[in-house]
């Protein structure tokens, strides 16, 4: 084996002391690996062991490999996918018998598919955003479906229960960081409306059915709306039942990980836009991807539509999980607020 591709090797080893280091602030040994391999192929081989696919060989970046070079002759290397060629692993099975396909290109865009309905990434990118925000008008639709979600206190945040990492209190739970994704998308020159409705208490279940007749009254009171957002916080626990956080660390921050959870008419609900949301979602993962390599978990389809069928520009956005503090959400939906805001005025 060449010292290159010694290298290669090394890099997916070391990466997974890189996911430990980044959890405990430890950013030097990141920006070293980030200084040798590149930062795209580096998400990318996480994101496969994560999904559990085979690994992919990490290529050092063009510094590294000149100065390999100059020590010894090029290697014959395995060349990584391009943003032209899709990567799909061998689908397995969940529970209901439905296959999870992981479908990934060079640039970390993964779908974590949980339908039996094939997806193309690189053509999703080809084919670009369709959405398009009218001036002067609403713009942006913020609410929550289960809206008492909250985070795990820490500090000076702690908040009276109203069920396990829930509660009420709107200082606490997921309508605080809406207030946050509002204020930053409305600074940044975006018609924001918040819809800070408690939709889940004290009830859980049909709070789709009552944040789903909400949002068609803003539709049908605002038409102009053209992005429809339903902030939730995920929920991920241990088999011992602890809850386990999603983070990572931007410019020295530890800062939740974000999801997109896409919904489909795989389970026979009407839905018949989904594709366009997905075009949609998938072009503002990429971006979000570009900006901060670490801030996003692979984009999850579903078989359910999780009222996204209301509007073609409808997003569910997972903001960390139970085991992540306040401020961690706070930090990642401010980054993702301002992707968004510069995707939107882009355009």
């Amino acid at each position: 084996m060449t010292l290159r591709q010694k290298l290669a090797c090394v890099g997916l080893a070391v990466f997974g002391l890189q996911i430990a280091s980044a959890a405990a602030g430890g950013a030097p040994l990141r920006d070293r690996l980030q200084r040798w391999f590149d930062p795209e192929q580096l998400l990318l081989a996480s994101v496969r062991m994560e999904l559990g696919a085979p690994p992919v060989a990490v290529s050092p970046t063009p510094e590294a490999a000149a100065a390999l070079s100059a020590a010894s002759p090029a290697p014959e290397v395995t060349p990584v996918p391009t943003a032209d060629d899709d990567v799909e692993t061998a689908p397995t099975a969940t529970a209901d018998g439905l296959p999870i396909v992981a479908t990934s290109i060079a640039g970390g865009l993964t779908v974590k598919n949980e339908t039996d309905i094939p997806v193309s990434v690189a053509a999703l990118l080809q084919q670009g955003p369709a959405t398009v925000l009218p001036a002067g008008e609403p713009q942006i639709l913020i609410m929550h479906t289960h809206a008492s979600e909250a985070f795990t206190p820490a500090g000076h945040d702690h908040y009276a229960a109203s069920d396990t990492c829930r509660t009420e209190d709107t200082n606490y739970n997921i309508v605080h960081v809406g207030d946050v994704l509002a204020d930053t998308l409305t600074n940044a020159g975006l018609e924001v409306l918040h819809d800070r409705t408690i939709y889940d208490y004290p009830s859980y279940t049909g709070s789709y059915s009552l944040s789903g007749a909400a949002v068609q009254e803003y539709l049908s009171q605002y038409p102009s709306l053209r992005i429809v957002i339903d902030l939730h916080r995920d929920s991920i626990l241990t088999d011992e039942g602890e809850a386990y956080k999603t983070s990572c660390t931007i410019d020295g921050a530890e800062t939740a990980q974000l999801m997109f959870v896409v919904g489909t008419d795989a389970g026979g609900l009407y839905h018949p836009d989904w594709r366009d949301n997905l075009n949609f979602v998938s072009t503002l993962q990429y971006a979000l991807n570009r900006a901060y390599p670490s801030l996003m978990r692979p984009l999850n389809l579903r078989t359910q539509r999780f009222d996204q069928h209301a509007s073609p520009g409808s997003l569910l956005v997972e903001v960390g999980s139970s085991g992540n503090t306040l401020p961690e959400a706070l930090s990642a939906v401010r980054l993702f607020a301002d992707v968004l805001a510069d995707e939107m005025t882009g355009m």
